[in-house]
């Protein structure tokens, strides 16, 4: 018996997949940049009905000069391409965190680098972050067959034979010491003369040998998977005549999914093996506003080579897995209409935990004003959830005493230079609402709408997402929510605004820099997948 299944498996900005399995569990994170909490835990049994169970960067002990510093990080830096591994009972996390601009944090120390964080169980609590000396990025771990731990990751080519020339290399960790030790080797510098950016690199010991499986050509159009063999986990190397063995850049940019690449393999319990992989679905031309999704392919094995997506060479629309009880995809996956309380682990905040800038009461929250704003890179008031559909409904209830000066809303956030927000004001003649567009670093403001009812008349704050096409709707008390203004998706995106990140849609509450002790009551938020 089987299941056929729809792809993409996390739909939505969920990029640069990992996934291990323990037992019949298979446990996946992804990549969160300056988004918090940080690094999302799922787990499922079929590799298609996936639960959140926790985020790895959850607590405040784990964040700060002494920690994950994200003080000054701008949008698209913070937290990348996590890998996830499990041995002896515990569950080993790599990331690195980056600092897109270069800044450095406390004291001096660079916000660039690698970190290590282990956990009993993948719910949490997990430990503090341990810094690990290595440059690049895209850290990954594997265990030997004398248990010995390996660290590899990517990097520039200290004397490139040609631009954008990047390196995979190889150290021995010590877990206990929290340390990488003894030599260094450098393990791949491309499969494909003129391959840019090699990134997401990881080991896997199959059948006595080695394997090394990448990506390589950026994480655009023209990613692709490539895989290489060795005897010994410290090589030399030897690439697959059949390289890349995964892409959809021969596609051309009309295909239905682009940018393939950043694959994890796992072996299921009952020997079969899949990979996880990210990958975008343009709409609306070459945009992909939904950013960088987690698509399921199958792999088998033939004369000792991976093969990935067998007979059809490209990732599926639909994927048949060998549980037939696998089910249609749960809450984490955007799929359950309705409120989503403040328990719910889809909540994100900016730079911040989003327990240290709003308050949970009852459906929804208590979203004190800061004086920062969404353009601001630092930690602002704001509450917000991925968009994960094309067609989808964000509607929020809102009361707030507004001094002169503040403003409430909702928004479509992709970056501090990139957003478009619906901000309600008070005046002298009650509210008013208009649509501020921020496109590269400047805003533009349409007409502002009056909305009828006084001061302590509840507001109802609608985003509604049509495809590119986004109506943003405000009403005031008992009255239906107007049309205040309209967006459009495709100036969000990051082929449009660059970056990594698809768009999210929150609340947010702003002084404009002023001191403020104002408290806007967020009496309900609601996201509906619409058709």
């Amino acid at each position: 018996m089987t299941a056929t299944v729809a792809n993409p498996v996390l739909p939505g900005c969920y990029p640069d997949p990992s996934v291990c399995r323990v037992g019949d569990w298979f446990y996946l994170v992804t990549s969160t940049f300056e988004y918090l909490p940080g690094l999302p835990v799922l787990r499922s049994r079929d590799l298609v009905t996936w639960e959140q169970v926790g985020h790895v960067v959850h607590r405040p002990e784990q964040l700060g000069p002494d920690g994950l510093d994200y003080a000054g990080i701008g949008a698209s830096g913070g937290l990348y391409a996590p890998t996830l591994r499990h041995h002896d009972g515990r569950f080993w996390l790599v990331c690195t965190l980056v600092d897109r601009d270069g800044g450095s944090g406390a004291g001096g120390r660079s916000r660039r680098g690698h970190v290590l964080m282990t956990a009993e169980d993948a719910a949490g609590p997990w430990s503090a972050p341990v810094w690990l000396d290595g440059d690049g990025i895209d850290p990954s771990l594997v265990v030997d067959e004398d248990g010995r731990w390996w660290f590899h990751a990517t990097r520039p080519v200290a004397e490139p034979a040609w631009p954008g020339q990047t390196e995979v290399w190889l150290r021995e960790l010590d877990p206990a010491a929290g340390r990488l030790v003894g030599p260094e080797h450098v393990l791949w510098t491309g499969a494909l003369h003129g391959a840019v950016w090699a990134e997401g690199p990881h080991l896997y010991r199959v059948d006595g040998a080695w394997y090394l499986v990448a990506a390589e050509g950026g994480t655009e159009h023209q990613h692709a998977v490539s895989v290489a063999r060795a005897d010994r986990v410290t090589g030399p190397y030897t690439g697959h005549a059949g390289n890349p063995v995964l892409t959809h850049r021969h596609l051309g940019r009309g295909s239905d999914v682009v940018g393939v690449g950043h694959a994890d393999l796992v072996e299921a319990a009952d020997g079969s093996w899949w990979a996880v992989a990210l990958g975008m679905r343009p709409y609306g031309g070459y945009h992909y506003p939904l950013g960088r999704e987690t698509f399921l392919v199958p792999v088998v094995w033939e004369d000792g080579w991976p093969v990935l997506a067998p007979g059809v060479g490209r990732v599926p629309a639909e994927v048949t897995v060998p549980w037939p009880a696998a089910g249609r995809p749960g809450a984490a996956q955007g799929a359950v209409s309705g409120v989503v309380p403040p328990d719910d682990l889809r909540w994100t905040a900016v730079r911040a935990l989003p327990a240290e800038v709003a308050r949970p009461v009852d459906d929804g929250w208590d979203l004190p004003l800061r004086p920062e704003t969404l353009a601001d890179v630092a930690a602002p008031a704001f509450l917000g959830l991925r968009l994960q559909h094309r067609t989808a409904d964000l509607r929020a209830t809102v009361t707030a005493a507004l001094a002169d000066g503040e403003e409430v809303g909702v928004a479509l956030r992709q970056s501090e230079d990139h957003h478009v927000r619906l901000a309600v004001t008070r005046g002298p003649g009650g509210w008013s609402a208009a649509v501020v567009h921020r496109d590269g670093g400047a805003d533009r403001a349409g007409a502002a709408v009056p909305l009828p009812g006084g001061p302590d008349a509840p507001l109802t704050l609608v985003l509604r997402v049509r495809g590119v096409d986004v109506d943003l709707l405000a009403g005031a008390g008992d009255a239906e929510p107007v049309v205040v203004g309209r967006a459009d998706l495709r100036t969000l995106d990051s082929v449009a605004t660059g970056g990594f990140l698809g768009v999210w849609l929150g609340l947010y509450g702003t002084s404009h820099g002023r001191p403020t002790g104002t408290v806007a009551r967020v009496a309900s938020v609601a996201y509906t997948p619409a058709g």
